[in-house]
């Protein structure tokens, strides 16, 4: 979609369209709608307007009711970060003292918008031109202040009250990219930002020596899906350098150096959450929980209290179990187990494989969690607490 296409949108025959096309949508085929539509308006116009229909139902994922009134482009939609995330980062910029903001590399907005929705000043820099008329065109459709400015990310003046905030694209011509030194803008734009008041949002996998010193790191989970590391620039202070936010809990687990103790299997085997696993806090979880790891380098709590939510799921060990396939099998047939869900850490299996080979027919379902205590692989036969 072209810049003057994406314009025809917002005139009046592109709100009628886009109007009417919501109205039809599951009355009729696309194929048929498109088909009418396009005998007394612009092709181009009605291909853009279907499109945009298309990408709002998609966007409610990450959106919700915001969606239906907002614009997208294909990629534009799959980086946007989703709202219950922005919409953490901007209430915890606002804990910190930040008053203004400016986005750089904004593309639709996503940010934008819950940045201003914290009562930020906000202001947007993005050098794609369609990506800032629609970023624009949003922050207008939910009756948002702010503006946003064509131009380049890396040679923007910023104000001496202004909070910088990045999110470097992490595609190259090859697809998504997991190295530092592919981002766009560049790692080194970035860290030399992050040396003052900045928040950049970067990929999940960040190795802990990548974050430069002084810069808080905090790995942020949305409704059990990790979705990315958000850096925390030195200009805003002291603080525990990683922390891991669980969404849409909205509860953190901080780093406090916690020892991770090992010892013997108790009642009940906790799974952390991702974001706890990758700052790197599960000593500091399980020393909340009373416990202790199973193994030093097996991310597998076992606690004699279940109350492991938010940040991880407990399980009651019922039984231990054979770990040789063999026996295991004979264990399981014995108690009719036919559905198994193997949940395994630190052992060379794949449990789809084992699963088919196991050949098990009875009539109840079970969990077996297969992993390493003391070096040693072992079986633990496992009841979800709710």
């Amino acid at each position: 979609m072209d810049l003057a296409t994406f314009e025809s949108l917002l005139d009046d025959e592109g709100q009628v369209l886009l109007g009417h096309i919501a109205e039809r949508s599951g009355s009729e085929s696309d194929l048929a709608l498109g088909t009418r539509l396009r005998r007394d308006h612009p092709a181009e116009l009605v291909a853009a307007a279907m499109s945009q229909h298309a990408l709002r139902r998609r966007a409610t994922a990450k959106f919700g009711e915001d969606a239906a009134r907002m614009y997208f482009t294909p990629d534009a939609l799959e980086q946007s970060t989703r709202a219950p995330v922005a919409a953490h980062r901007a209430a915890r910029l606002v804990e910190l003292g930040g008053t203004r903001v400016v986005d750089l590399g904004c593309g639709i907005g996503g940010d934008l918008i819950a940045l201003a929705r914290a009562g930020l000043e906000v202001r947007g820099v993005e050098q794609d031109p369609v990506r800032a008329a629609i970023a624009r065109a949003n922050l207008a459709a939910l009756g948002l202040a702010g503006t946003v400015d064509v131009g380049d990310a890396t040679t923007t003046a910023l104000e001496p009250d202004e909070v910088a905030f990045v999110d470097p694209a992490r595609r190259d011509g090859a697809g998504r990219t997991f190295r530092l030194d592919a981002l766009v803008p560049s790692w080194d734009f970035v860290t030399g930002l992050l040396a003052g008041r900045a928040v950049a949002k970067v990929m999940p996998g960040i190795a802990h020596d990548a974050v430069p010193p002084g810069v808080q790191a905090e790995w942020v989970s949305d409704g059990g899906d990790l979705v990315e590391a958000c850096l925390w620039g030195a200009g805003f202070g002291p603080g525990p350098a990683r922390r891991a936010t669980i969404l849409p809990a909205g509860a953190t687990l901080i780093d406090r150096g916690a020892v991770a103790a090992t010892g013997p299997v108790l009642s009940h085997l906790v799974e952390p959450d991702d974001a706890v696993i990758r700052a790197g806090l599960v000593a500091e979880l399980a020393d909340d929980l009373g416990g202790h790891l199973l193994d030093p380098h097996i991310a597998w709590i076992t606690t004699d209290s279940p109350a492991a939510e938010p940040y991880g799921r407990a399980f009651r060990v019922e039984a231990e179990l054979p770990f040789r396939e063999k026996q295991l099998r004979a264990a399981l047939r014995e108690r009719d187990i036919g559905t198994l869900t193997i949940k395994k850490r630190g052992v060379d299996i794949v449990p789809e494989r084992l699963i088919a080979r196991l050949k098990l027919t009875g009539p109840h379902p079970a969990t077996v969690v297969m992993t390493r205590v003391d070096g040693e692989g072992r079986a633990f036969l496992v009841e979800r607490r709710r």
